[in-house]
């Protein structure tokens, strides 16, 4: 086990005030200390939303924390496409989501609880000031950290062609809702899901063609709200949109080649990031956090151990990052798939990420594969 004594995170979203907990669970004697530069209470967006299994592996890592979270979880089985108003069933498509927010003070009050130190509303001006054994970069896209050694880090950053913004709406829908439609100016896309009784996240998303003839860059978030939910008003029934800066933006594609320089590294969004579609950016930064302490614990030395790190978390990353990627890239020209049937556009979409086969959809979607299999044998014959 490494010999910490002052540990020093920046940023306290649930990469880092995750971080905070496992090392001073493991670690006890140490000085742990979250620093944020927001209030405790201030975040953007509204539910976070993972696959339905996504949080298994902290039933066997860290119970307590399980504990906390999961029964506050919004959950459903099945997803639902609905292409130019007609619904397609996936059974079997699974996910669970729970308020940012709600998840930000679970964390900060475990953290509080196992002993962290917790300074909110207080900007590192230099990584140079924090004198300590390990310094932790949790500080999301812009990190303070990665940038205070880039070149060791040796980042790569890229954007999405697609546009979206980030709203809630004040309504709960069954299940996790992708919505397509053919507005007055272009294709548009909703992503929308309940993450409390009566709240929803509704990302609204259009490609690089339609923002510009929407004119949405010149709009300010209230008068791109009502917009949005005047297109998506069947999808709605007719409720308002909410804002938390929801502001028109593209996806970053970003990768670290290194996730460590010294005694700096990397985990969660200053490391990686993984495109929304997939739902799995915040358990990424939460197994990072995981693999980090388990090699830390593993190894007497610390440049072994981020060394260790860095070298068996990365590859598992990789993977996921990059499924995320081509599914976000599917996103990119989805409007010139809406001419596809039904059935098809939903085959193309479960299949985008590259990930899943016939075989592994026979598994995870049987109902939805017999009816497209069923389709495609009609179809088939309709042609001899």
């Amino acid at each position: 086990m490494v010999r910490l004594d002052h540990v020093e995170i920046v940023g306290a979203g649930p990469a880092g005030l995750y971080t905070g907990i496992l090392l001073k669970s493991a670690w006890p004697s140490a000085r742990v200390r979250v620093t944020e530069q927001n209030p405790a209470d201030a975040t953007f967006g509204f539910g976070v939303v993972f696959s339905d299994r996504a949080l298994d592996f902290l039933a066997a890592d860290d119970p307590a924390t399980y504990a906390l979270i999961t029964p506050r979880m919004e959950r459903w089985r099945d997803m639902t496409l609905d292409v130019l108003g007609e619904r397609v069933t996936l059974d079997g498509i699974g996910f669970a989501a729970i308020g940012r927010l709600q998840l930000l003070q679970i964390l900060q009050q475990r953290a509080a609880g196992v002993g962290v130190e917790l300074r909110f509303g207080a900007a590192v001006e230099s990584v140079e000031d924090l004198e300590a054994d390990l310094v932790v970069g949790a500080d999301g896209l812009n990190s303070l950290v990665r940038r205070s050694a880039e070149a060791a880090f040796a980042p790569s950053l890229e954007h999405f062609a697609n546009h979206f913004a980030w709203f809630g709406a004040p309504m709960a829908f069954d299940t996790l809702t992708q919505t397509f439609i053919r507005g007055p100016h272009g294709a548009l896309n909703a992503h929308h899901y309940r993450y409390a009784p009566a709240m929803s996240t509704f990302i609204v998303e259009c490609d690089a063609v339609g923002f510009e003839a929407y004119g949405f860059a010149d709009l300010d978030e209230a008068e791109s709200a009502r917009r949005c939910a005047e297109y998506f008003v069947d999808a709605l029934d007719g409720a308002p949109l909410v804002t938390n800066r929801s502001i028109w933006r593209r996806f970053p594609r970003l990768w670290c080649e290194r996730w460590f320089a010294g005694n700096r590294v990397l985990l969660g969004d200053a490391a990686h990031t993984a495109h929304f579609s997939i739902g799995s950016g915040t358990r990424l930064a939460l197994e990072d956090a995981i693999a980090l302490a388990k090699a830390l614990r593993q190894e007497n030395d610390l440049d072994a151990a981020l060394a260790a790190y860095e070298g068996g978390r990365q590859p598992i990353a990789k993977k996921l990052v990059d499924g995320a990627n081509t599914s976000a890239r599917w996103y990119d020209d989805f409007a010139a798939r809406l001419d596809l049937p039904p059935l098809e556009f939903a085959h193309s979409y479960l299949t985008r990420s590259g990930r899943i086969d016939e075989a592994r959809l026979r598994q995870l979607a049987p109902k939805f594969s017999e009816r497209y299999e069923s389709y495609l044998s009609s179809k088939a014959g309709e042609s001899e």
